[in-house]
């Protein structure tokens, strides 16, 4: 019966792709580029890409599929846009070296090394200017300045030739200053004016309203909290204000089209067909990427539907980076966001930045944990301590045997597989005990808490052994410890009661088989 329902799903599905598209493997060229089947020839202009709050992101964790996000992906984009001929700036908002605006001294060498690879990354897009904001002063503006950017400072005004036209990229923490760069960016010749705000959206919304703006456009650059900023943002108003998706996970694309002659620009709203189609095939796409999470699925049936994802994400690509069509005797301006797919070719000489990355960091964090290292503290009196998943199974030998037929069991060895066992982003959520009481604060002290073992769930277990009772151990983890891990990041298609059967079994708070035998879910 699962075969029959299997091959009719299949055919199904067969019979609806018009057809299957390899996926473009990473730093692959411009033939892998989709063009749109409408694609016309780009009309004079310029095109403007535009990135904000990346918070230190050089790429996804990789925990989940068909993740956004790469700064080789973008460097990919930019790169393309410059072969074909019109002028190219690339221009990024600020908050974007770190994440945090305080470092644990354990995190300064893989903090500070990451912001070297993206400001390296920056200049093979061609980086023509950038705001600053508090994330990229995390570790001072000595070190900032040391990156070598071009940088617009707070208040100031920087104007680029585009062209026959200039365009004006002003930085501000606030509306009124930003009122007061955009005209200054006036009066120094600039045709097109982007103002860089170091606000969250709805700031930048008042600060649009405020009159005497002269941008033409508003970046609101700096998201509220780290979970605030999921999607990309565009408000229509006489100044449009814009907010892209964070942590790099995609680009604006600003196409700017001249007429014989200068004057203001008007943004076009003639591009409704596209926004539609290219609305629905997101819908589509996400739609295909919670089946393709499902735990359990068929692996024939999920690369199948993988086939599909990647032609949509294809032909959504293609209509993004298609020129919009020039406004007779008016020129004119067109927004678009990129988001960076996870089947999008990445710049080959921009990934190799992110690999040298991989490389070293893992080297830095494991030299500075030998050198500097501290074991955590020991529990306070009364308090439970971590005593490892082994001590666990000598009184709970079923339920341990259901917890190796899980991937928790295999957490390790899935950073070992692509070399981040030593990456503190990562360790987190790979081992037990990370950074508590009792627990492992030593990336050269991991031996025996490999794994999201038993205590990752139940809690630190000392007082269990002494005193074997309900009351001493946290019987039935609640959704609220799982996504500590299982978060809107690193996680986004899970669902509590859709995973939790996939780790229970015989003796492990289930009746049947552990679902993972066999093959383990993605998170």
């Amino acid at each position: 019966m699962r075969a029959a329902v299997l091959a009719v799903l299949v055919s199904a599905l067969l019979a609806g792709c018009r057809r299957q598209e390899a996926r473009p493997p990473e730093g692959g060229g411009s033939e892998q580029q989709t063009p749109s089947p409408t694609a016309t020839a780009a009309p004079p202009g310029a095109v403007l890409f535009i990135s904000a709050d990346t918070r230190g992101y050089l790429g996804p964790c990789g925990c989940s599929e068909n993740m956004r996000g790469g700064i080789g992906r973008a460097a990919f984009q930019v790169q393309q846009a410059r072969k074909g001929g019109q002028p190219v700036l690339y221009i990024d908002g600020g908050n974007s070296l770190f994440g945090e605006t305080h470092l644990k001294a354990d995190q300064v060498p893989q903090e500070e090394r990451k912001a070297k690879a993206l400001a390296d990354a920056f200049r093979t897009m061609g980086i023509a200017a950038r705001a600053t904001g508090e994330l990229d002063d995390t570790r001072g503006a000595a070190f900032r300045q040391g990156l070598g950017l071009p940088e617009v400072a707070s208040g100031g005004v920087k104007v680029l030739d585009a062209g026959t036209r200039k365009v004006g990229v002003v930085a501000a923490a606030s509306g009124e200053a930003l009122v007061k760069a955009s005209q200054q960016a006036r009066e120094q010749g600039a045709d097109f004016v982007v103002g860089l705000l170091d606000q969250p959206l709805e700031a930048a919304q008042a600060a649009a309203a405020l009159p005497g703006l002269a941008a033409n456009l508003v970046v609101a650059t700096h998201s509220a909290g780290e979970f605030s900023a999921e999607e990309n943002r565009l408000v229509r108003s006489d100044v449009p204000v814009v907010a892209v998706q964070s942590k790099g996970r995609s680009l604006l694309r600003v196409d700017l089209t001249y007429a014989p002659a200068k004057g203001a620009f008007t943004l076009q709203r003639s591009q409704g067909d596209v926004e539609r189609e290219v609305t629905a095939l997101e819908q589509r796409m996400a739609l295909l990427d919670k089946e393709i999470a499902l735990p359990g699925i068929d692996p024939k049936l999920k690369a199948l539907k993988q086939g599909k994802r990647d032609e949509l994400s294809a032909r959504k690509q293609g209509l993004l980076t298609a020129p919009p069509a020039p406004a007779d005797d008016v020129n004119g301006f067109a927004t678009r966001f990129l988001p960076l797919e996870s089947n999008l070719p990445t710049a080959p000489d921009t990934q190799a930045l992110v690999k040298a990355y991989d490389a070293d960091v893992g080297q830095l964090n494991l030299a500075w944990a030998k050198a500097h290292g501290q074991d955590c503290p020991l529990p306070a009196k009364g308090q439970a301590g971590f005593v490892g998943s082994a001590v666990c199974a000598d009184c709970h030998p079923d339920a341990a045997a259901v917890w190796e037929g899980t991937k928790h069991h295999h957490a390790w060895e899935t950073l070992e597989e692509v070399g981040k066992q030593h990456h503190l982003n990562c360790v987190g959520c790979h081992v037990t005990g990370w950074q508590k009481p009792g627990g492992v604060c030593r990336l050269d002290k991991v031996a025996g808490r490999e794994d999201v073992g038993c205590e990752s769930c139940h809690g630190p277990g000392s007082r269990h052994v002494d005193a074997p009772s309900p009351a001493t151990i946290v019987g039935k983890p609640g959704q609220a410890v799982c996504v500590t891990c299982h978060n809107a990041e690193n996680s986004p298609h899970f669902d509590f009661a859709t995973y939790l059967p996939r780790i229970l079994g015989p003796g492990h708070g289930g009746t049947g088989k552990s679902g993972q035998a066999g093959e383990p879910p993605a998170k």
